[in-house]
């Protein structure tokens, strides 16, 4: 009969070959690409010593393929729980290391035993992917693990953020998983997602085409939003997670968390009142008018390289976490298109569904004109934006810089779709058309029939600028709460935040509703 202290040692050498993942070998080659293992990965996502690993002497089951006489404790996957910033958060590092960090049956229900955790005790889940896809060897038991995660993900959707960072290779079903997810974040030209590889699409399609210009962090974070942050390393990676995690609530039923700063909520904006150019033709940077009103001057933005002309992303009111949208000025004039829509439409229902109050900054032309557009569903990507704003039950706040035309007008978070606080600059335009469009229709004849056309037409012009290119006709039927200055802005919303914080808005009992997707 084995002693205590024989348990305990054999204990220990099981727990060391858990620890040691793939070996020595693997390790060195997975540094020598420039990446971390998956402990030390979690090491450095979480605060120090918090890490508490579950499931390390879990093995797969398979027999088949000589798999019998390769087992290597923890099955290519280290999972477990921690803190961030004291915060708890659940977690899982793919070990690529073992099995090419192949998810098996076992693997797959590690993941899935986290996820359950995770939504009983209502706290963040981050997935740290790397690995070659569905263990081959284990067949209909792989894909089964991996339909199990996304149902969970799915489950869990609304309730705990969920956040995916792809470290190396995500192909084939595995990308779903993250695609579910909140926020996907990739390691540029480490990580790579696609659903069918180079190869095969060489094969069907006949097309070259590279792994990083397939699925790459660049193509990702550019042509199809799949990736809302590009990191430039694994250290990168993990520390943006952290920040965007201190944006963020556990869980559905709680708010934001509260930073405090000193930056004073009645700090005027004294910069804001150049900002804006007296041609409403000329081009400004949104960034630098959020970055003035936020607390100090610290703004995260989401999918920074899709879909440009519209910005997403984070900042704080008087230490409130509050999610922007803002119209982008310097690229395509500001329009709404398909993928601004989309973009933003998707990030204002995370904001709702976790009590991140919004912040709507408005410049807006309209949406993009073309065939193109018209074809590719404009009508139905642009719903999206509208049925996400009027879904949206939290505090709404909207400030109206400069052009509010047309249908944008009520699709950027307008009083008429439950804006709750909606000021306007003394520069805004609120009309259904630019001067020069409406002046063309309303006068065609007049023009026509004029001395000098063109005289004629300015003089008109003009005139139907004094009467809509400003806010007073809006702010004298109630459609906008207040006129101010620019330079009180900060100041009007974290007051009027404050008094919206307690906001609590009923609609009507229903399973879900049928977005435009």
């Amino acid at each position: 009969m084995e002693s205590t202290e024989e348990r305990l040692d054999d204990l220990r050498r099981r727990k060391a070959i858990a620890a040691a993942g793939g070996g020595a070998q693997r390790v060195d080659a997975q540094h020598a690409k420039g990446k971390l293992t998956a402990r030390e990965r979690l090491e450095m996502l979480l605060d120090e010593g918090t890490f508490q690993e579950i499931d390390s002497l879990v093995e797969h089951r398979c027999r088949d393929f000589g798999m019998d006489q390769n087992v290597i404790p923890g099955d290519g996957v280290v999972t477990g729980h921690g803190l961030i910033n004291g915060r708890p958060v659940f977690c899982f590092a793919q070990d690529f290391t073992v099995y090419g960090g192949s998810l098996g049956e076992m693997h797959g229900l590690k993941i899935c035993k986290v996820l359950d955790m995770a939504m009983k005790t209502g706290a963040p889940v981050i997935g740290l992917n790397d690995s070659g896809g569905a263990r081959i060897q284990e067949g209909v038991a792989s894909l089964g693990s991996y339909a199990e995660i996304f149902f969970r993900n799915v489950r869990a959707s609304g309730i705990i953020p969920q956040i995916s960072i792809i470290m190396g290779p995500c192909a084939g079903g595995a990308v779903y998983s993250p695609a579910i997810t909140d926020f996907v974040i990739m390691v540029d030209k480490t990580a790579h997602m696609f659903i069918t590889g180079p190869e095969v699409i060489k094969t069907v399609t006949n097309e070259e085409v590279s792994f990083e210009e397939l699925g790459g962090a660049s193509t990702h974070a550019s042509l199809s939003g799949v990736t809302h942050f590009t990191a430039s390393d694994d250290e990168d990676a993990l520390e943006l997670t952290r920040n965007l995690v201190s944006h963020l609530p556990q869980n559905n039923l709680e708010t934001t968390p509260v930073k405090p700063t000193n930056d004073p909520s009645s700090r005027d904006c004294e910069n804001l009142q150049n900002i804006v150019p007296d041609d409403s033709q000329k081009p400004y940077d949104v960034i630098d008018v959020i970055s003035e009103i936020v607390d100090d001057g610290a703004f995260l933005e989401v999918q920074a390289e899709f879909a440009p002309n519209i910005v997403v992303g984070y900042g704080r009111l008087d230490g409130h976490t509050v999610g922007i949208v803002g119209n982008q000025p310097k690229v395509l004039a500001g329009c709404l298109d398909i993928d601004a829509s989309v973009k933003a439409a998707r990030f204002i229902r995370f904001c709702d569904a976790f009590n991140i109050p919004l912040l709507t900054m408005v410049d807006v032309p309209g949406f993009l004109p073309g065939a193109n557009q018209e074809w590719g569903g404009i009508i139905r990507h642009g719903a999206k934006l509208l049925y996400a704003y009027s879904e949206a039950t939290v505090p709404k706040l909207t400030v109206i810089m400069r052009k509010a035309y047309g249908g944008a007008y009520d699709v950027m978070c307008s009083k008429h779709i439950r804006g709750d606080y909606n000021i306007a600059w003394p520069t805004a335009q609120l009309a259904v058309m630019g001067a020069d469009g409406a002046v063309q229709i309303i006068h065609r004849n007049r023009i026509k029939t004029a001395t000098n056309p063109e005289q004629e037409r300015g003089r008109l012009v003009e005139e139907y600028g004094e009467l809509f290119a400003n806010p007073y006709k809006a702010a004298a039927l109630g459609y906008i709460d207040d006129v101010v200055e620019p330079r009180e802005t900060r100041a009007k919303l974290c007051k009027a935040l404050g008094m919206l914080l307690d906001k609590q808005e009923d609609r009507p009992a229903r399973k879900h509703g049928n977005i435009p997707l």
